[in-house]
């Protein structure tokens, strides 16, 4: 069956091979870079426990440096479906919501169409090109100039200027170019009163707009007479444009994104150019609309965060703010937008123009997530001082976080919320001197013993990363929990890390190869005093009672911060009744009762472990000793 070329590049447009491969495999989080649209995972068609398949997103392509396995979207699914080339397309097409060309001679005469559209197009670009050279074109030339438009920039961004008499299409069909070819490419239109065809670009510089692969397939024109019916004209729709499927500047955006640059989405051709040459490289404009779904995706597939700076004005505000509703259901772990507002009444143009590049990156440094835009838009300008008033708050919010798909974005959209809504309208105590006394001892009792159980939770992790520096091979059978691992001091995450990717001693152990890595964490670590009476975890000695320890200190340190995180969504979901504290501490004794049902629910079952030379056991209650002595240390820590 015979494709057009242009459904190809449509369908491998729509669709992102990390998304597609990530169904299959597991990511290396620590090798994986997804910013960059970099990916590592255990290779999918031959039995390894390292990653060695590499995902190239942003170039569409995958390689095995096992097996030798490549290819792109099309090849990785016909070979994990073992389905042939034509099937892979269809599911592939089925995901990305199009439908697959029959075969027919009419699907092919379609394809050679386009290849002649996209021939006279060149033309065209050539011959507006030319046109700024002309005495017609002295007024364009001189609004170029005051722009900031030398020679160099006029060659680079292919500017051109389409005369009121004499236009492109008399020129081009004059050199042989078929009428019903310039009608079709949108470069003119047939006259509803039966005349000549008319040119649709008549007195405006040109801006040719070219596709991902660099081809051209419309113009843009900025009308000179100050009372033309459209400030800025696009090319309509034809076989060749769908401006709500194109970017200006996409080719250009795309290989500076690749290289590190941020993907900026502006309003128009001239703050493209303006970044562009300023040295914002990725730069990228919708056409003439907003910003569609199929360009939201079209930007993800180039960058994870796209950056929108929109003009400040109430235009561009309210643009940002349809884009929220058009984004928020489509975002997905590592995918979202950030905004960056200009000064109000300035654009992206202005500014560099006024040689205010660096306010320019400022304000892109500083862009703030979506969420900030949710919030703001739902919040601003409008008084919350009444419950109906609140409650409705709360339910648009709601409403607007519930359209997101993706179960895990959503869950965090939702903690935020609430997060944002308690402290919103959280209203100080007062009561006098007894009150503020009061209060104040309330916060440094809860200062002190959240400063115990961080010391505890810390004690913990020092006890399974000694265990695990000393046996190595319970590294692979503990990866995952490792992996997940919060840690709650900084070397402590170095140490988590250097143990991930160390290499196997002679002695059996990690130590010298996690101490020629970041050294002096280490020694802190194992000169613990409260590690002496763990023999594993200073030496390696029988595995089976490692084993049982590591099992048993992640156990305890999950049911530890769950019991941290109950309390803390127990104070966010709490409101300023005067009933707050009975209910908070309603829960707290809950969670407290679950804390220590986690601790101690499989002491009857615990096995006695040999754990030293001379036979010495870890009874129960020894272990219990130990328990008592984390949480003594941890007090101490407290009222330190």
């Amino acid at each position: 069956m015979s494709l057009p070329p242009g459904f190809l590049d449509e369908l491998r447009n729509r669709l992102s091979l990390a998304q597609v491969v990530g169904r299959k495999v597991a990511w290396d989080q620590r090798k994986s870079n997804q910013g960059k649209g970099d990916y590592w995972a255990p290779c999918p068609f031959h039995q390894e426990k390292t990653a060695s398949f590499h995902v190239l997103d942003r170039d569409g392509y995958y390689y095995c440096f096992g097996c030798h396995a490549k290819g792109d979207v099309f090849s990785f699914v016909r070979e994990t479906e073992n389905v042939g080339f034509m099937e892979a397309v269809k599911i592939l097409a089925g995901e990305a919501g199009m439908e697959v060309p029959q075969a027919s001679p009419e699907a092919q005469a379609k394809a050679d169409r386009r290849t002649e559209l996209t021939s006279v197009m060149e033309e065209a670009v050539k011959w507006f090109r030319l046109q700024l050279k002309t005495g017609a074109a002295e007024e364009a030339r001189r609004y170029l100039e005051g722009r900031g438009f030398d020679e160099g920039r006029l060659e680079r961004w292919e500017i051109g200027f389409a005369p009121e008499r004499g236009g492109a299409f008399a020129a081009l069909t004059g050199k042989g170019v078929a009428a019903r070819d310039v009608i079709d490419a949108g470069i003119a239109a047939e006259s509803d009163r039966g005349g000549d065809p008319y040119d649709r670009f008549r007195d405006r510089i040109i801006f040719p707009i070219r596709d991902a692969r660099g081809r051209a397939i419309a113009f843009g024109g900025r009308a000179m007479a100050a009372d033309a019916r459209a400030k800025y004209l696009n090319s309509p729709e034809t076989l060749l444009f769908d401006k709500g499927r194109q970017l200006y500047n996409q080719q250009r955006a795309r290989e500076a994104a690749g290289k590190g640059q941020p993907l900026v989405v502006a309003e128009g051709y001239m703050d493209v150019i303006a970044l562009s040459e300023a040295g914002f490289n990725g730069a990228v404009a919708p056409l003439g609309t907003a910003i569609t779904e199929d360009q939201l995706q079209l930007l993800w597939r180039i960058a994870p965060e796209p950056i929108i700076a929109l003009d400040g004005d109430m235009a561009g505000l309210r643009a940002a703010m349809r884009l929220v509703d058009v984004a928020l259901p489509m975002l997905e772990a590592g995918r979202s937008l950030r905004f960056a507002l200009m000064p109000e009444g300035q654009d992206p143009d202005d500014l560099i123009r006024a040689g205010q590049a660096g306010e320019v990156r400022r304000l892109l440094d500083g862009a703030v997530p979506l969420l900030d835009l949710l919030w703001r838009r739902e919040t601003e300008g409008r008084s919350f001082d009444s419950p109906e008033r609140k409650a409705a708050l709360d339910q648009a919010l709601k409403e607007r976080v519930g359209t997101i798909r993706d179960a895990s974005v959503r869950r965090f959209y939702e903690a935020e919320i609430r997060d944002r809504t308690w402290q919103f309208f959280r209203k100080p105590r007062s009561g006098g001197w007894k009150a503020k006394t009061e209060e104040t001892a309330r916060q440094a009792t809860k200062a002190s013993a959240l400063v115990a159980a961080d010391a505890e939770e810390a004690l913990r992790e020092a006890v399974i990363l000694a265990t695990l520096t000393m046996h190595p091979d319970l590294r692979d059978s503990f990866e995952d929990a490792v992996e997940r691992m919060e840690c709650s001091r900084p070397d402590h995450g170095a140490l988590r890390d250097a143990i991930l990717r160390a290499e196997v001693g002679e002695d059996g152990t990690l130590r010298d190869a996690v101490a020629k890595d970041i050294g002096e964490p280490l020694e802190r670590l194992l000169s613990q005093g409260h590690l002496r009476v763990m023999p594993w975890a200073v030496a390696p000695v029988r595995a089976e009672a490692a084993e049982a320890c590591l099992a048993e200190e992640f156990a305890k340190l999950e049911a530890r911060r769950g019991h941290k995180r109950e309390i803390e969504e127990a104070e966010a979901d709490i409101s300023a009744a005067d009933d707050g504290d009975d209910v908070l501490t309603w829960r707290i004794v809950r969670s407290n009762r679950d804390l220590e049902k986690a601790g101690s629910g499989d002491d009857e079952d615990r096995t006695e472990y040999e754990i030293g030379p001379n036979g010495a056991r870890m009874k129960k209650d020894e272990r219990s000793a130990f328990d008592a002595l984390l949480k003594q240390i941890g007090r101490e820590a407290g009222e330190g």
